[in-house]
Order: structure tokens, then C-alpha cells, then sequence
């Protein structure tokens, strides 16, 4: 179903870009037809990828919407078991792509772009409008002021008869003409009633300033206008020997014959530019080998050439002939180089076409199951199916990966990317992201849980986090007050050594060297979240109330930026750079402080009241 859903929408994207070509030619309907048939048998490779990202996203977005996927890893079926038989199936889908792209695509492009190209070439539909001056027809224009329709007659109407030219043009006019076509379609046939023709006689006497013309009064006229206003089909010999005609084994054997021409023609250059003369001086040739030998440098007696002063000698005549000759000869080896460069170009451009087709036969299969293993975990991640919300993803996915590739195929036929490097890139980019999503899915990551995002660029940021504590009414592990006063007086002597290790500040040399140390401070966070959690099954209320004060202490890097030596270094490398880091972390540093004294005298306040209870 979505294949047939993409399909359409695609067709229809061909079908506006080609409409201006296709309206107002009188074209049969059995000849739109092929036109529209082979052109979706052509747009499959577009059509295909989407298709399978879609049709993923919401199997798997059913699957986990009715907690079927849950029930299926309750059961001990892991999510790439259950993605096994689909696995198998877009294989075999993929390995269907490629024969398709090898044996029945070049075919369809053959017939369609064949087709296409004579329908361009077909005249329009003759519509000669009122009022206005109708030029479809090729080398006339038409002007008619009113048509009778019931009679089927042109009323006024004028013929601008220019295939000679406009200064041996002919005119026409007639109160009123019937217009019909011949048998064959080929000629228009005109029958008119009391008018007169204009000849236009400069070709009779071109010496005379006053051009004399010919007028010719008739009652009725007929004339014959040469307009084809049949379809004819052009060869499709021409197509098949263009690149979108070919399969794997033309395409390979073309870029072999090409690449080798274009070599032959650069040793014949490179050959020339060895061989000819430069000022005078020509290369030798080894009469074994015949290949020429390097240019040995002409030793001059004395002081270097001065060009300047050579030419001071020769007359100011003589001196701009030989400025002269020298600038044309400049000219005529630039020209013959530019021609040489574009005849090599076209070959080039040539070998790049085709090994960028060459390399469509793989790469839509690759795609097919690139983009099976990024819908099927995302669904299974974002758990919706139905068309919106997984419409709205594969789109979105699909529009990235034709960017990607569309960019990635005009550097490659342009020749600023290799043409693997233009035709795989957007496999490159999109890989990485179908396995990344499928570990997700396999591991039941959160990977579209907001809360999950804001806890870590809370940890990352330093944002202060509140600690939640509720009261229970039923309690079923009662807390020992010896247990819950070992931990605490355990935790107060971890603070109190922290804080007396680290009065002093610190400054740019030892934070980058030394830091906070991290394990110290990761072992007195979980003290304190270990006792929140042993004292929240208390019986005093008042304790389990004085547990909210109680601050949560986490690592973070910005304590001690710097775990090794080069690290160190690069940041006294990097030193107007690294000074905002260093003062971030000592307003860190001082809050860590003050979260520890915080600690501190809360501990103490849970001490007395477990004393007092």
C-alpha cells in the first residue's frame, strides 16, 4: 500500500515537471498511458526506499502501540528475532532491486525519455485564438477577429506568410477562410473568399531604394500550409547508446573504451609537448626507443639574458612586430590547448555518467535495507502507528537522504567528488544512524524520552536537583537508629575531610593539573543518596521531612576538567581558550562547597532527631 502511495505522489511530481510539454498536443490517451506507465516503472528506485521506511515505521509503530513487541519480549523474543522474517524478506527485496535496476530499468528509460523527446517535438494542437496573432505554426502567423462557429468559418482573418524572411514576406487577407487538415494530417488546407495578396518583390530589383511588391485581388483562394500534426515516434536506437539505456556489462565495457581513448589521446599530448620547439630549442630523441629525452639547460657565456636589454637594441618598429608575433602565438597555443581540454572533458564527463549509473544499480538496494533497519527500531521505539506520525518521520528522513544524495550526485558529475565518493555518501551518513537507532531499540533505550535528555544537560550544566522523598504509611523494614547513626557519622567524616583537604582555591595551575578528586566526591553523592533511601522507611515523619533538605551531590566534569597529562597540556597550550572553563569551575567549585556544608549540617539535624526518637 505505501508502495503504491509513493509511487502515485512521485508520478505526479513527473507529472507537473513535463506538463508544459504535454498539454495542448492532442496526444492520445493509449500514448499518455505508456508515457505514464513507464515512467512509474522508472521512478521505483525513487519510490521504493520511502516506501519501506514508511511501511516499517508503522508495522513496528502498531506493534508497540498495542504492546505487542511488550508481550513478545515478555515471552523471551528479542526485537531482532522478531525483525528476522522481515529481515528476509527486504533481502530478497533488495536482491529484486538490483536485477531491476540492471535488466528492466534501462528499458523503461529507453522507451520512456523516447517518448518523452517526441512528444516535445510533436506540434501543438491548433487553437487559432481570436484577437490575437497565432505563431505555432512555423513560418506563418495567423490573425483572425472573430470566429463563426456554427458555420465553422474565420471571419477577417490575415496570413503572415514569413519563411523567406520578413523583408520577402507574403500577406494574406480574406473576409472570411474555412480552415480544415488534409488526409494525411500533414498540410493545413485553407479556403478563402474575397481578399487580396501582398508579394514582397526586393528580390527582383535589390539596386532600387523603393521596393516594389506584387497585389493580387481574388474572390477565392485556396493555398496549402505545410503542418504535421502527427505523432511520430522517434528511433530508439539513439537512447539505447546513451547512458540510462545500458546495463552493468555496456556500462562497464563503455567506460573501459572511453578511458582508454582518453589515455591514448593524452599520451599523443603529452608526446607533442616533449617534442616540439621552445625558443628554438627542441628535445632529442633516443633512436632506440624513439622517446624523447629531457631538454639539457643551454649554458650561456657571461651574465644571464636580459630580455629587456636585448630588446633596446632593435628598432621601435621591429619591436612591436616581434611583440605582435609572440602574443599571437601565445594566443594560438592557449586556443589549441582550450580545445584539446574540452575534447577531453566531454570523454570525462562522459566516464563520469556512466560510472555514476553504474553505481545506482547498487546503491538502491543498499538503501532498501538501510532504511528497513532505521524504520523498524523507530517504530519500535516511538510506539504510534497509523500515517502520522510515522508519515511525518520517513518524510522528514527521506528529504535528509535525498539531499544528501542529490549533493552528493551533482559533485560526481561534475568532477569535484570521485564518483563513489558522490554516489555512496548519503549511505555513509545514514548507516551509522540505522545501527544506532536498532542497539537502541534491542536495549529499550529512551531514546525519545525528554526527561532522559533534561537529567543528563542537567548533569552536564550543573543545574541543582531536588531530592523527592514521600512519606509511607505502610512501613515493612523498619530502620535500625545504631545503622542510620554509623551511616551518618560516616558521611559527616567524609564531608568535614573534604572540605578541610579543600579550603584553599584553586587556581589556573592546579585546576588543570589537580582538580577535585571525582571518586571522593561520587563516593559521599550515593552515601547520601543510599541514606535517603535506608531512612525513608523511618516512622518519624519529621525525619523523613528533614530528608528533602538534604542536597544531591553528583560528578560532574567541569570538578576536574583534566585525567591526563596531555590534556593538561593542551589546556596551558590553549590558554585564552581554556580561562572562561577555569572560572566556570571555581563558581562550581565553590557551589560544590557549599552543597557539602549544606550536607553537613543536615546530617547533624537527622542525628539528633534519630536521638531524640
Amino acid at each position: 500500500m505505501t508502495f503504491f502511495i509513493v509511487l502515485f505522489i512521485v508520478l505526479m511530481q513527473f507529472l507537473w515537471r513535463y506538463i508544459d510539454d504535454l498539454v495542448g498536443k492532442g496526444l492520445e490517451m493509449h500514448i499518455l498511458g505508456e508515457l505514464f506507465f513507464y515512467a512509474a516503472v522508472s521512478l521505483v528506485p525513487t519510490a521504493l526506499p520511502l516506501a519501506i521506511l514508511l511501511a516499517s515505521l508503522m508495522t513496528f509503530g502498531n506493534l508497540g502501540e498495542k504492546f505487542e513487541l511488550t508481550a513478545m519480549k515478555a515471552a523471551g523474543v528479542s526485537l531482532l528475532r522478531t525483525m528476522a522474517p522481515l529481515i528476509v524478506l527486504i533481502s530478497g527485496i533488495s536482491v529484486g532491486a538490483f536485477f531491476f535496476q540492471n535488466n528492466v530499468l534501462p528499458k523503461a528509460q529507453v522507451k520512456m525519455w523516447t517518448l518523452l523527446f517526441s512528444m516535445k517535438q510533436k506540434s501543438p494542437e491548433l487553437e487559432i485564438p481570436e484577437g490575437v496573432f497565432y505563431d505555432q505554426i512555423p513560418g506563418f502567423n495567423l490573425y483572425v477577429k472573430e470566429k463563426d462557429k456554427k458555420a465553422g468559418t474565420l471571419k477577417h482573418m490575415m496570413i503572415y506568410d514569413v519563411r523567406n524572411g520578413y523583408d520577402k514576406s507574403t500577406i494574406l487577407r480574406a473576409d472570411s477562410a474555412r480552415l480544415a487538415f488534409t488526409k494525411g494530417m500533414r498540410y493545413l488546407y485553407l479556403h478563402m473568399w474575397r481578399g487580396e495578396q501582398f508579394d514582397n518583390l526586393s528580390d527582383q530589383n535589390t539596386a532600387r531604394q523603393n521596393v516594389p511588391f506584387r497585389r493580387e485581388l481574388f474572390d477565392e483562394k485556396e493555398i496549402l500550409i505545410p503542418f504535421d500534426a502527427n505523432f511520430n515516434r522517434l528511433d530508439e536506437e539513439g537512447m539505447r547508446k546513451q547512458y540510462v539505456g545500458k546495463n552493468i556489462e555496456q556500462l562497464q565495457h563503455t567506460i573501459d573504451s572511453v578511458q582508454n581513448r582518453v589515455d591514448s589521446a593524452g599520451n599523443v599530448y603529452s608526446r607533442y609537448l616533449r617534442l616540439r620547439d621552445y625558443g628554438g630549442v627542441s628535445a632529442s630523441v633516443n633512436p632506440e626507443t624513439r622517446e624523447p629525452m629531457p631538454y639539457k639547460p643551454v649554458k650561456m657565456p657571461g651574465q644571464p639574458l636580459d630580455i629587456d636589454t636585448l630588446m633596446s637594441t632593435v628598432q621601435p618598429a621591429k619591436q612591436a612586430m616581434i611583440y605582435d608575433q609572440a602574443l599571437r602565438k601565445a594566443e594560438a597555443e592557449q586556443a589549441d590547448c582550450m580545445f584539446k581540454a574540452e575534447t577531453m572533458e566531454d570523454d570525462l564527463k562522459s566516464i563520469r555518467r556512466h560510472g555514476i549509473e553504474l553505481m545506482k544499480k547498487f546503491t538502491l538496494s543498499v538503501a532498501c535495507l538501510i532504511f528497513f533497519f532505521i524504520g523498524a527500531p523507530l517504530g519500535a521505539i516511538i510506539r504510534k502507528g497509523g500515517l502520522g506520525t510515522p508519515l511525518v518521520i520517513s518524510v522528514f528522513l527521506f528529504i535528509v537522504y535525498y539531499i544528501i544524495d542529490n549533493t552528493g550526485y551533482k559533485m560526481a558529475r561534475d568532477g569535484h567528488w570521485v564518483v563513489w565518493h558522490g554516489m555512496w555518501i548519503s549511505t555513509f551518513v545514514l548507516a551509522p544512524l540505522g545501527i544506532y537507532v536498532t542497539y537502541k531499540a534491542m536495549n529499550d533505550s529512551a531514546v525519545f524520552n525528554p526527561d532522559a535528555y533534561r537529567n543528563l544537560l542537567s548533569k552536564l550544566l550543573g543545574v541543582r536537583q531536588t531530592r523527592s522523598v514521600e512519606f509511607k504509611e505502610v512501613i515493612i523494614n523498619d530502620i535500625s537508629e545504631t545503622e542510620a547513626l554509623k551511616r551518618i557519622h560516616l558521611l559527616q567524616e567524609e564531608t568535614s575531610s573534604f572540605l578541610d583537604r579543600l579550603r584553599r582555591t584553586q587556581f589556573y595551575t592546579r585546576y588543570w593539573t589537580k582538580g577535585y578528586p571525582e571518586h571522593v566526591i561520587g563516593n559521599i553523592g550515593t552515601g547520601l543518596d543510599n541514606l535517603a533511601d535506608y531512612l525513608s522507611d523511618s516512622r518519624n515523619k519529621a525525619v523523613v521531612n528533614k530528608l528533602l533538605d538534604l542536597p544531591v551531590i553528583s560528578r560532574m566534569w567541569i570538578y576536574r576538567p583534566t585525567t591526563r597529562r596531555w590534556q593538561s597540556i593542551l589546556a596551558f597550550v590553549l590558554f585564552p581558550l581554556s580561562i572562561p572553563v577555569w572560572c566556570i569551575g571555581l563558581y562550581k567549585q565553590r557551589h560544590l562547597k557549599t552543597e557539602m556544608r549544606t550536607a553537613q549540617k543536615v546530617l547533624a539535624e537527622l542525628e539528633q532527631l534519630l536521638g531524640q526518637s
